[in-house]
């Protein structure tokens, strides 16, 4: 068979699904994942879930990662913005803490340079004690904050992050200067673990999937969850429960490469559609205890640009900018 003749078929066979897996993968994209944090955190398997779900998907030939952390994510933003423009295969995961970070930082780069593609899930933070913590409850380390403010170590994400804001609304709340909470920012999840386990901050927070490990070897105590109501499966009390008036949910998306054009973006989405739906994906979102959040194209755009008047707001009401 002539070579023209065969890539033809090829293409013909992938186009009606006929192909096998394989050889569809072969005829795939392959995608540049930048993760704008170190290896570990929410980002971190975010991103790498995705790719493994992209490919699995048929979407994917290959998935290459890079990680750059710090500055809730601004730092890796900068790099994609200079390094991927117009490349219709370069993806780069965020979500609400890029935003927060950028209203506190204010980086020159911001995400108006980039394009918006999906938003993919939803998950609320807790908060979690080292196992060897003189602390047992929330309530113990809430009357500490009462007594004196810096001695209790918050440590989680960067300045911005879901965690921090957390903190600041929970000090608010319990009749604590926001501007005087010792929070301890980190520029991964793996570094900020690592902080909790070796009891070098009073108290953690983050995404529940990235400590529940921790939590059910006894390695943390999780005190307080940042939701409406109580996780299903997970058996911890609500801030709310607590007495303490605060809820606060994280998400996560991808953007692609500033300057692509309006055709390549709907291809991007269509393979992010794909993914979604496939079964990898799915898994991955059960095994981590995310909330499926859909939303694609200019509505997740317009929802970013609602995001950030609303956490703005939320931050300016609790005394952090």
């Amino acid at each position: 068979m002539r070579r023209d003749t065969f890539l033809k078929s090829l293409a013909a066979l992938a186009a009606t699904g006929a192909l096998p897996l394989a050889a569809q993968a072969q005829a795939a994209a392959a995608y540049k994942m930048l993760v704008p944090a170190n290896p570990g955190g929410g980002w971190d398997t975010t991103g790498r879930a995705l790719g493994k779900a992209m490919q699995e998907a048929g979407v994917a030939s290959s998935v290459t990662y890079d990680n750059k952390g710090g500055a809730a994510g601004a730092i890796g933003l900068a790099q994609f913005v200079n390094s991927a423009k117009g490349d219709p295969n370069a993806l780069m995961v965020m979500g609400a803490v890029m935003v927060g970070g950028i209203i506190t930082g204010k980086p020159p780069v911001g995400l108006d340079k980039v394009t918006p593609l999906a938003r993919l899930t939803s998950e609320y933070n807790v908060f979690v004690l080292p196992a060897n913590s003189p602390f047992k409850t929330m309530k113990d380390v809430v009357d500490q904050l009462r007594k004196d403010p810096g001695s209790v170590k918050w440590g989680g994400g960067s300045r911005g992050s879901t965690e921090h804001i957390a903190a600041a609304m929970i000090a608010r709340e319990v009749g604590v200067d926001p501007a005087k909470i010792n929070y301890v920012a980190f520029r991964g999840g793996g570094e900020a673990t690592a902080a909790i386990l070796g009891g070098n901050v009073t108290i953690g927070g983050s995404g529940y999937s990235e400590f529940a490990e921790y939590i059910a070897a006894g390695k943390m105590r999780a005190i307080g969850v940042t939701s409406g109501a109580r996780l299903k499966g997970v058996n911890v009390p609500t801030l709310k429960e607590q007495g303490i008036n605060v809820e606060i949910g994280n998400w996560r998306g991808v953007y692609g490469a500033p300057g692509i054009t309006a055709a390549q973006r709907k291809d991007l989405i269509e393979a992010l559609t794909k993914t979604f739906k496939h079964k990898s994906w799915q898994d991955a979102m059960e095994k981590n205890g995310w909330t499926p959040a859909w939303l694609a194209g200019d509505e997740f755009a317009n929802f970013v640009d609602s995001e950030f008047a609303s956490l703005r707001a939320t931050m300016v009401k609790s005394g952090m900018i």
